[in-house]
């Protein structure tokens, strides 16, 4: 009792006494682990390459540049997870090649002198990357006095010019590329065919064989009739060994997924939310403000031709009277009004020439417009465009061609652009404003004629009202609290949920089967859990909500057997059956004078075939069967084979002869075929090299 009393008198001051160690330990803790990492660089790098650290911002630097130039050329404004993927392997990539391959190129001191980046740049044979921005489109020929000109703007411009940064990355990437391809040069002019190694190709594409074959089919026995011992799978592991190492770690998850889709419900809410506003949208004057008000996409109108609308708006806006309103109408997930605001018959495409001004530069929008007008007015007085643009456009590329921005259809400038080149006349100076600033344009011509409209769309998408996501939701959390590493199917049959797998995920995945924008999943299943391992809350996944398990972990190097018995598990079976067959055959063989009494004691038919070359080992019929093929080549006329384990069955082969070919008397073109298959492969062959070399390390994962 007096213990008991004197705990109770002080539970208090324990209490503070036991909480504040523990957090003072946790958190000391967690200041020298968070030392630790900071102090090794660990949080700001991505990998290391030959003990070459990548950092985060390096890497994203990359990434981003990918992503505008793929944005550029593909013409989309934003990427699906797929490309993003994409964009960022490729960025990976690149920044592990240009690694490896500045070592070898500073191990060997391969240089780029001076006369030869001058040559690049200005001498007769210009880089074509250099080459494409000055060159006449009238002529298709490089326009000297233009590149002439700007290189000497280069030579007196301030060094905090962006484009004087642009033109140095350049040249910089120039230097880069013709130091690389001196060193592919090395390794190409190393590559040798001689004449035994040709004549060898020929006779492999024109010696012809005869024989005769018996086989027993692999599949003459039934899977599910075949015994596997642990020793089967353990025996083909160690024969093929090198071929389970596994260049990134990776996992496999198992998950059930509950749908917030939208509800009969939702979408008839929806529906009826665009339904009232059609009345509205039919009587605004000022539709524009009424579609950035009242719509979810907030796109500016222009006038579209025949195929770029919608298909269910080509088939009535075409014909309809300016104010027609048709829908609601469903489309990419939305529930749209749409309204004809003009229509009249206009160009197919512009050629047109402008000067831009940027309203930084100016020093505001207003100051802008104003030095647009200035040199509008010098124009009207005679001055030359050209020479203007030249001078004055911020848009140097074209500035450089005086203002040329070419030949153009609708779509392919901005809303602004396009409205005042396309509406315009021949002859026209026009000032129009855009999010670039501001722009002089100088219409051309014109050319073509067809009817255009100008149609406002008003979208509501269709999500699931917080009533649907919310019973969902409850339905995950309910599910997450009941279940633990080893009940998760029971839970799951319990609950009528469809159990999905996702073999294999690479820790920069930000997708799995079925499931987008997977990436926080990913990075959880990565960071935070281990084999067995739940998600520590539900994953919010598109229009699901997903409660996961890791079911398997691969760490990078050579797999465990345990790893790779499913998948190999085809394999083994197969050289089960090889085994028995073999034994059969063999039995077959003993006492036996010719391939006929083989097939007769075996039960099979015994297969002549003519006219096979080693170069293409396929049996009629078949298969590829490189090791029947390649016995074949390499006996005596009428003696009989052992059984030999073929990739479709097995297989006891007599050869009858051999047709050999005329003699080659030109190695030539031989050896240049042979040549052209070591280039093609070299430059692949000698990367995986150098990257296994150089102890590649991903730490990607942890960041992306």
């Amino acid at each position: 009792m007096g213990i008991m009393s004197f705990l109770r008198e002080r539970m208090g001051t324990i209490l503070v006494v036991v909480i504040g160690l523990a957090l003072f330990a946790f958190i000391a803790g967690e200041v020298i682990t968070y030392g630790r990492s900071f102090m090794s660089g660990d949080r700001n790098t991505l990998g290391e390459v030959a003990g070459e650290k990548i950092a985060y911002e390096q890497y994203m630097d990359k990434v981003k540049q990918n992503t505008e130039m793929f944005m550029q050329q593909s013409g989309q404004t934003s990427l699906t997870p797929q490309i993003t993927d994409y964009v960022q392997e490729n960025s990976w990539n690149q920044a592990v090649s240009q690694i490896i391959l500045k070592k070898e190129l500073e191990k060997l001191g391969i240089v780029v002198g001076t006369d030869e980046t001058q040559s690049m740049i200005s001498g007769k044979n210009v880089s074509p990357q250099i080459a494409q921005y000055f060159t006449d489109q009238k002529t298709g020929q490089l326009n000297r006095e233009a590149l002439n000109n700007f290189l000497k703007q280069m030579q007196t411009a301030k060094p905090n010019d962006p484009m004087t940064q642009q033109w140095s990355n350049l040249v910089a990437s120039l230097i880069e590329g013709k130091r690389s391809e001196k060193y592919f040069s090395l390794v190409h002019n190393g590559l040798y065919v001689n004449s035994l190694e040709a004549t060898d190709s020929y006779e492999a594409k024109n010696k012809l064989a005869k024989f005769t074959y018996v086989e027993l089919a692999y599949s003459t026995i039934a899977d599910n009739k075949v015994t596997i011992s642990d020793d089967d799978y353990q025996t083909y592991y160690n024969e093929h060994k090198g071929q389970f190492k596994n260049p990134q770690e990776l996992r496999s998850l198992e998950f059930v997924s509950f749908n917030a889709s939208p509800s009969k419900e939702d979408t008839a809410a929806i529906k009826s939310q665009v339904e009232k506003l059609a009345a509205d949208f039919k009587a605004s004057t000022n539709d524009s403000l009424f579609v950035q008000i009242n719509s979810e996409t907030k796109a500016p109108l222009a006038y579209q031709k025949k195929g770029q609308l919608d298909p269910q708006l080509d088939s009535v806006m075409f014909t309809a009277a300016p104010g027609f309103v048709y829908g609601p109408y469903v489309s990419n997930g939305s529930y749209k009004l749409a309204k004809l605001v003009d229509s009249r018959v206009g160009p197919d495409s512009v050629t047109a020439r402008h000067i831009l001004i940027s309203a930084a530069t100016a020093g505001g929008i207003d100051k802008a417009k104003a030095k647009a007008d200035s040199l509008k007015k010098l124009i009207e007085g005679g001055r030359p465009f050209a020479e203007l643009a030249k001078n004055f456009s911020e848009d140097k590329q074209s500035g450089e061609k005086g203002g040329d921005v070419g030949t153009f259809g609708r779509g392919a400038m901005v809303p602004q652009f396009e409205e005042a080149a396309f509406n315009g006349k021949p002859g026209d100076l026009k000032v129009v404003e855009s999010q670039f600033g501001i722009h002089l344009i100088n219409v051309l011509s014109q050319k073509g004629s067809s009817k255009v409209v100008k149609v406002a769309t008003v979208d509501k998408p269709l999500v699931a009202s917080n009533k649907t996501q919310s019973a969902a939701y409850s339905k995950a959390q309910a599910f997450l609290g009941n279940v633990s590493g080893s009940n998760f199917a029971e839970e799951a049959k319990k609950e009528k949920l469809s159990i999905r797998n996702a073999e294999d995920v690479a820790g920069t995945a930000s997708t799995i089967p079925g499931v987008e924008s997977a990436r926080e999943l990913v990075k959880w299943a990565f960071n935070k859990a281990e084999k067995g391992d739940v998600v520590d809350q539900v994953y919010t996944l598109g229009d699901q909500y997903i409660v996961a398990r890791v079911t398997k972990i691969k760490p990078a190097g050579t797999l465990a057997l345990e790893d790779v018995k499913d998948m190999i598990k085809p394999e083994v079976l197969i050289q089960v059956k090889a085994k028995q067959f073999s034994s059969k055959l063999q039995s077959a063989l003993n006492g036996s004078s010719s391939i006929a009494q083989v097939a007769q004691k075996a039960g099979v038919q015994a297969i002549p075939v003519e006219n096979i070359v080693f170069a293409n080992p396929v049996i009629p019929g078949l298969s590829l069967e490189y090791k029947v093929i390649g016995t074949v080549f390499g006996m005596q006329p009428n003696k009989i084979s052992k059984p030999i384990e073929g990739a479709h069955g097995v297989y006891v082969v007599s050869l009858n002869s051999f047709q050999n070919p005329a003699p080659l008397t030109n190695n030539i073109r031989e050896k240049q075929q042979l040549s052209q298959t070591l280039l093609q492969q070299a430059d692949n062959r000698l990367f995986d090299a150098l990257k296994d070399k150089a102890n590649v390390k991903d730490y990607r994962f942890k960041f992306l």
